[in-house]
């Protein structure tokens, strides 16, 4: 039975938003940097295991000079949201990152010369004013903790809209097999050598949790990967926001989180302005 492009694209981000709960349990248990380490290389070898699998043709040098570049991107874009959701609540640290689309059409018109009219304007006035709403109430007598979590969120939705518009460039023309096995294989070995600076025994109860993180984010990058490749972006792009629906409930169940009212009002407003980025 055949799946329909926007249940592949649900499916996908559950995923990895359960993928984004693991990380944030094992990020109290361990250093932030063994924990990140760990995470992109028990991804890497799920993505491995997916390549000898899919046996897709060798990546061309320009395809190993796009994705290698996409590498330290994707470390800073992971780093930063990772230390956000550790020090954050995962709702809040999520709605944050939906600011991504407003920064991937500014970037577009800088870096790509694309048209900048009124939508981008205004998605990020929208975009501005939802994240005041949002954050205003935990900066207030909390600048150390939250402060810099949210710093870190936002560093990251500017980031992953970097990363988008390298991945535009590659897309199109490489496997995505070839795109994740880069994507988790890369981060790896850049912290491989700051991970082992502060490495810590694991137990096999921890390999196996980091291990299922790693396939959680493999499988999650390919199903949205799949969905995306038989629908157009407009049409399954507002799925993405079902992430603060698990967001919370994750939060909730396994980390006593209870997101404030703000939050919400916040998420509205941002997302009212991603939509109207998308707008044709």
């Amino acid at each position: 039975m055949s799946i329909s492009p926007a249940l592949r694209a649900l499916l996908g981000i559950a995923l990895l938003t359960v993928m984004d709960a693991v990380i944030k349990a094992q990020m109290q248990e361990h250093p932030f940097i063994l924990a990140l380490f760990m995470r992109f290389a028990m991804g890497g070898v799920c993505a491995l295991l997916v390549l000898a699998i899919a046996r897709p043709p060798a990546p061309t040098r320009a395809s190993v000079i796009g994705n290698s570049v996409r590498v330290p991107v994707v470390v800073l874009t992971a780093g930063s949201f990772f230390y956000s959701i550790s020090v954050l609540p995962l709702a809040e640290a999520l709605t944050l990152a939906f600011l991504a689309p407003v920064f991937v059409a500014l970037l577009g018109g800088v870096l790509l010369k694309e048209k900048m009219d009124a939508r981008i304007w205004q998605a990020l006035g929208f975009g501005v004013a939802g994240m005041l709403v949002m954050v205003w109430p935990r900066l207030q007598g909390q600048v150390s903790g939250a402060g810099l979590g949210v710093a870190a969120a936002l560093f990251s939705a500017v980031t992953y809209a970097f990363n988008l518009i390298l991945l535009r460039r590659i897309a199109l023309k490489e496997h995505p097999a070839v795109i994740v096995a880069f994507q988790n294989c890369g981060p790896a070995l850049l912290l491989a050598v700051p991970a082992a600076l502060v490495f810590v025994p694991l137990s096999g109860a921890d390999l196996l949790i980091y291990l299922a993180a790693g396939a959680l984010g493999v499988a999650g990058h390919l199903t949205l990967t799949s969905a995306f490749a038989r629908a157009e972006a407009s049409r399954l792009a507002p799925l993405e926001y079902t992430a603060l629906i698990w967001a919370s409930l994750l939060g909730y169940a396994f980390f006593d989180e209870v997101p404030l009212i703000t939050t919400y009002a916040g998420a509205v407003l941002i997302v009212a302005g991603a939509i109207a980025i998308s707008r044709r």
